[in-house]
């Protein structure tokens, strides 16, 4: 089965990409989940589409990664949680909360797959988070949990 990725799909493509499949894995879990759309000849359309919005969104070399890297580790990102009384968060803090937390910031606006959390972040307190921008560029960001009021 013919199809063209709407998503990044691991072990298989970005999205825009045309990829051959089995039937089963396109019928049952890549078109139901919108993970992909059939392939046809108006649909080559769309993926100059697909295409250009991820080029916009993605780092564009090596250098550039770097100026975002810099960008980033000279932001001050505090992140306002719900907190227990002694200290420990009602849940954790996701990697959606931290990419939020760097666009409200002032800095760019960063993939939550690209955020990298080592060990779960459950209690109050500064903690680093490290933000993959190209192979062999990442940022280690500096971010303060604190306490909702």
């Amino acid at each position: 089965m013919k199809l063209i990725l709407t998503r990044e799909v691991s072990n298989l493509g970005n999205p825009g990409d045309v990829v051959e499949v089995k039937d089963g894995y396109g019928r049952n879990y890549l078109l139901p989940q919108g993970h992909a759309i059939k392939w046809t000849r108006g649909a080559e359309k769309q993926i100059a589409d697909i295409k250009r919005v991820r080029d916009a969104r993605e780092i564009r070399g090596l250098e550039h990664a770097q100026e975002v890297r810099d960008q980033i580790e000279q932001l001050s990102v505090q992140l306002s949680v719900r907190v227990h009384d002694s200290g420990r968060l009602f849940g954790a803090v996701t990697a959606a909360d931290v990419a939020t937390a760097i666009k409200k910031a002032g800095g760019p606006s960063v993939d939550k797959r690209s955020v990298e959390i080592a060990k779960p972040i459950k209690q109050t307190g500064k903690h680093t988070v490290g933000v993959k921008l190209h192979d062999g560029v990442t940022a280690h960001l500096p971010v303060e949990v604190v306490g909702a009021a």
